[in-house]
């Protein structure tokens, strides 16, 4: 994220408040891996103010940077909105969750082989990773990600998946050295939204049919 280790760590704080009281609203079990994602993804300010603090580098707390921002959210965002999707929206779900497995084994073997380096750009946290075929890589995240909101067929998880992607691309756009760093950073202020997903009314009952 810009600015500093203490905008990251106030951000991250009141994403994880507000984590904590979606993860209290949420009244279906089905829907906590989704509910939880505004936890995750405050934790994951608070430790980029500690990459902050220790002025980049390749030290602990850059490398669990990149494990939450790449193969962990490739995969939890698409399994999360699966989980929480009607069985009838699943089929249509599966294609943005395999592509999520499939990127986040190629994304944890990059980072388990090669170093991340993290370096203070002025007012923002730049982050080197040397991904092969990383195009194809970030497509792949792009679409089991935003993919799956946009799939979802839930009004409030389709808004949400046109706010993160127009993010991505206006983080594309005005920080390209920075758009990892930027994104989640963006992706986690979106997160409010899922505070009223966690809210939503329950969807009525089925009613018995006579003589049924």
């Amino acid at each position: 994220m810009c600015w500093s280790a203490t905008a990251d760590l106030v951000a991250g704080s009141g994403i994880a408040a507000i984590g904590v009281v979606t993860l209290a609203r949420t009244r279906r079990v089905r829907d906590l891996p989704l509910a939880s994602l505004p936890l995750l993804l405050g934790a994951h300010q608070i430790v980029e103010s500690v990459v902050w603090n220790a002025d980049g580098g390749t030290g602990p707390a850059t490398l669990a940077w990149a494990v939450m921002a790449l193969p962990l959210l490739a995969l939890w965002v698409p399994l999360g909105v699966f989980c929480a999707a009607p069985a009838g929206a699943r089929a249509r779900l599966a294609a943005p969750l395999a592509v999520g497995v499939i990127t986040a084994a190629f994304l944890a073997h990059a980072l388990a082989a090669r170093p991340v380096t993290a370096e203070v750009r002025g007012r923002t946290l730049g982050y080197a990773v040397d991904l092969p075929h990383a195009r194809l890589l970030i497509a792949g995240y792009l679409l089991a990600t935003v993919g799956a909101l946009l799939l979802s067929g839930d009004r409030t998880l389709r808004l949400l998946g046109v706010l993160v992607a127009a993010g991505a691309v206006v983080c594309v756009v005005f920080w390209q050295m920075e758009f990892i760093s930027t994104w989640c950073a963006f992706a986690a202020l979106c997160s409010v939204v899922l505070l009223g997903w966690a809210h939503r009314p329950a969807p009525p009952a089925a009613q018995p049919v006579p003589g049924g």
